[in-house]
């Protein structure tokens, strides 16, 4: 049985004090490792260390300038410690990263019990007109040890199928997916969380910061389009247990037992015409290619 132990934090910063929301996340790592022993991996939400306010609270102009941080660099070694010392792998929501040449990422990142930035991903699909960082232009995976392959998303990225279609084609049989949504449109992402686990049949842990940061919602959807668990607005911890061969199981004999579709994208996908993409077909994940589904 491959499975993977997860707490997803819906949580909230210290608004635009860094260090104080540093300690209130690393005391809720500790507390979360205390709490529930069996846990592997923890993720909280979207910019979360980046200390974001409340929508509506007034914030110092250029607070994302002073929020940044470089990748690698002193906060990720502040995430790579405190990784080593619970012997926990980390997903710590997202950061405002500080690139060379003065650029600012959306990046979430991925942090091995070993203290080793495993994955970085840059948000492809700021949520615009209203988010001002740089778009991103690929999509990352990495592998879980003993479970595995685990893909990144960032909130609005949620709302574009490419995104959880390029991730499952990468591998990816869980999406991770911080968010900080403090607006209604938190339905419709609920309903995208749940089409984009059902039509790649991967899970979805969409991660929502708590009120007054966000909405909170936060879910855990299977690979079949079943919510697991959703939280309400405040405060909350998600445990969960993920059986990764039920992503097998559910491509192998599909959804409710019916549907099947990366076996139908592996039998004619390379024939569809997609002018949106220039024209190519799909080709085959090569995580399919020779398997018994």
């Amino acid at each position: 049985m491959r499975t993977l132990a997860i707490a997803a934090l819906q949580t909230t910063p210290v608004p635009h004090d860094l260090e104080a929301t540093w300690q209130r996340f690393a005391d809720q790592v500790r507390s979360t490792r205390d709490l529930f022993p069996h846990v592997q991996l923890v993720v909280v939400p979207e910019l979360l260390l980046a200390a974001e306010g409340a929508l509506l609270q007034p914030a110092p102009d250029d607070w994302m300038e002073q929020a940044a941080v470089t990748v690698p660099g002193p906060l990720t070694d502040r995430i790579c410690a405190l990784a080593v010392e619970t012997g926990l792998w980390l997903i710590p929501g997202s950061v405002y990263e500080r690139t060379e040449d003065g650029r600012l990422y959306n990046t979430a990142l991925a942090i091995s019990p070993q203290g080793e930035i495993a994955a970085r991903y840059r948000k492809v699909f700021p949520w615009q007109p209203y988010e001002k960082t740089t778009p991103g232009h690929e999509f990352t995976v990495f592998d879980f040890p003993g479970a595995g392959r685990v893909g990144l998303a960032v909130c609005y990225d949620g709302s574009f199928p490419e995104t959880v279609r390029q991730l499952a084609w990468l591998g990816a049989e869980i999406v991770i997916q911080p968010t900080l949504t403090p607006t209604r449109d938190r339905e419709m992402e609920l309903v995208c969380a749940r089409a984009n686990a059902w039509t790649n049949q991967v899970y979805v842990v969409n991660v929502n910061a708590a009120d007054p940061a966000g909405v909170g919602q936060s879910a855990v959807v299977d690979p079949e389009g079943i919510v697991r668990q959703q939280a309400g607005p405040g405060e909350e911890t998600l445990v969960d247990v993920l059986d990764l061969d039920t992503v097998t199981r559910v491509r192998r004999y599909g959804s409710a037992g019916i549907n099947r579709p990366w076996s139908q994208l592996a039998r004619y996908g390379e024939s569809v015409r997609l002018p949106m993409y220039g024209g190519a077909g799909i080709h085959t994940p090569a995580w399919f290619k020779g398997a018994d589904l």
